[in-house]
């Protein structure tokens, strides 16, 4: 089956639409508040020139502790623009009719083989579509819409705090994810923990969730910007990539691809800066209701940026380039 696959995360929260303080454990609770979180109105979006319309997918899993993690990509060497750079799967959107999560699952199909229809997901996953977050801007003036989901399966998490081991039978999402990349886009695949972007330093992971210590070096670094005339918080966040296994392109590689691939195999952390990482700051704030450990912007997304763009006339259609679209 033409898949992205396997995934064996947990599918244990209700559908129902309690109130987080009734859920069991924190990745159900953070779950929970995306659920209900609902953007600001944005009729902007639908002023949007076709060439101007992009969404990123942020797809989340919860790992056999029941700790969310976030799945990110690296940039292929042959793009153009952030080649070798981490990236939430997306782009551009194909038709004015296409939903922002329409846009995001579509170029997740297109990146990491994510299926677009759940049907042609194995019988026991789903994805379930949590909200949207509010509109960023990218350096390229696309507007971004970031869609949240979470993959659901069936075996349930070992709660936090239990004495139960993990069962030696059932293998970790990590080592049982197998995309199938599109070379031409993506270098890599891998995961981060989630509620770690809210944090100034590496959060101890679970013993029975990792194999190997952190390796050495930072977590977070952070500056700020003037992006448009406007303060603006860049993150910088180096993830650890030693103890799971990081999907990569099966075919042969060229040599630029090749030599971004070599970089990539010596290195224990991942960098994620950029756009990237000011949404995965503004969706784990939004998940977990906490307040970052380092400055940020008190803002979600970047609209009064966009709103000013769209005053200033900048926002008509987009020049093409030959360059398949990535965000």
């Amino acid at each position: 089956m033409d898949a992205f696959i396997h995934f064996l995360p947990p599918r244990i929260f209700p559908s129902s639409r309690a109130e987080p303080d009734t859920y069991t454990t924190p990745y159900q609770a953070a779950i929970a508040r995306l659920r209900a979180f609902k953007p600001p109105p944005a009729p902007l979006w639908d002023r949007l020139h076709l060439s101007r319309r992009a969404a990123v997918l942020l797809l989340l899993f919860a790992d056999r502790r029941g700790d969310l993690r976030v799945v990110i990509t690296m940039r292929a060497a042959s793009l153009r623009s952030f080649s070798g750079h981490a990236a939430l799967p997306g782009g551009k959107a194909d038709t004015v009719e296409e939903t922002p999560f329409q846009i995001a699952r579509r170029e997740a199909w297109e990146e990491i083989g994510l299926p677009m229809d759940d049907a042609k997901l194995p019988s026991s996953f789903r994805i379930e579509y949590l909200c949207d977050l509010p509109m960023n801007l990218a350096r390229t003036e696309l507007i971004v819409r970031p869609c949240v989901a979470f993959l659901h399966a069936n075996e349930p998490p070992i709660p936090t705090g239990s004495t139960q081991s993990p069962s030696t039978k059932t293998a970790t999402v990590e080592e049982s994810m197998i995309p199938r990349l599109d070379a031409k886009e993506v270098a890599a695949v891998f995961s981060a923990p989630f509620h770690n972007f809210l944090k100034a330093t590496d959060e101890e992971p679970h013993e029975e969730v990792r194999r190997r210590p952190v390796p050495p070096g930072k977590w977070y670094e952070g500056n700020w910007l003037q992006f448009n005339g406007q303060p603006w918080r860049a993150h910088y966040f180096y993830v650890p990539v030693n103890d799971q296994r990081v999907m990569k392109p099966h075919r042969q590689l060229s040599a630029a691809e090749e030599e971004v691939a070599d970089e990539l195999s010596e290195k224990d952390r991942y960098q994620v800066w950029g756009m990237t990482a000011r949404i995965l700051v503004d969706a784990a704030r939004i998940a977990y209701g906490e307040v970052p450990e380092f400055e940020h912007n008190s803002h979600f997304g970047d609209e009064g940026l966009i709103e000013d763009a769209e005053k200033e006339g900048r926002l008509g259609p987009k020049k093409k380039t030959s360059e398949a679209p990535r965000v």
